[in-house]
């Protein structure tokens, strides 16, 4: 498995449902914003719903962070077209807000090390990627487990908290925590509080 972090992201054009038209997504589009790419198995399946409509749920969050959200799969954009068209208590993803990119031909999925090859679909990928194209964090999980959207939110506050203020987040931090200069007074001064 591939680490990107500290790397650039690698960039990708693709065919996408955004708003529920076919457009061409470019990630490099997106520069000057935060992105949270994430990678799922595919469509009509059981654990990806829950995740998307969990994204879905958070999307203002995110876009009041100046990050956006982008999903992929292996499957056609014609598959996530008839995908947003069905009904969440039927098991769609109706009401999905952001762009989900068709990668069938598996090369984004490959270049972002989360292909599953023998089975032809990605693991659960997540890329934090902030405003110069540069991955900042990176999780993978295995097809059965789901993400917790709560704690990307957390990262990306950490991120843009460090960004901001040049201190560091320690262990469990949420925004409005304590942190600390990264330094070795800065640690000593931490743990005496």
């Amino acid at each position: 498995m591939s680490v990107l972090v500290n790397q650039q992201a690698p960039d990708f054009e693709a065919t996408a449902v955004v708003d529920g038209q076919f457009q061409t997504v470019k990630l490099s589009d997106y520069r000057g914003k935060y992105v949270v790419l994430f990678f799922y198995p595919l469509d009509f399946t059981f654990v990806c719903p829950t995740e998307l409509h969990a994204f879905g749920e958070k999307l203002a969050a995110f876009q009041e962070r100046n990050c956006e959200l982008i999903g992929i799969s292996v499957d056609s954009h014609f598959s996530h077209l008839a995908w947003l068209n069905t009904p969440k208590n039927r098991g769609g993803i109706e009401g999905v807000g952001y762009p989900l990119v068709s990668d069938l031909n598996k090369t984004i999925s490959k270049d972002y090390d989360v292909l599953l090859e023998d089975a032809g679909i990605a693991l659960r990928g997540l890329f934090l990627i902030d405003r110069d194209g540069v991955v900042q964090h990176q999780v993978v999980n295995n097809l059965p487990l789901g993400r917790n959207v709560d704690e990307v939110l957390r990262i990306l506050d950490a991120l843009q908290f460090t960004e901001e203020h040049g201190e560091v987040c320690p262990a469990n931090w949420t925004k409005g925590d304590k942190t600390m200069k990264p330094d070795a007074d800065g640690l000593v001064e931490f743990f005496a509080e």
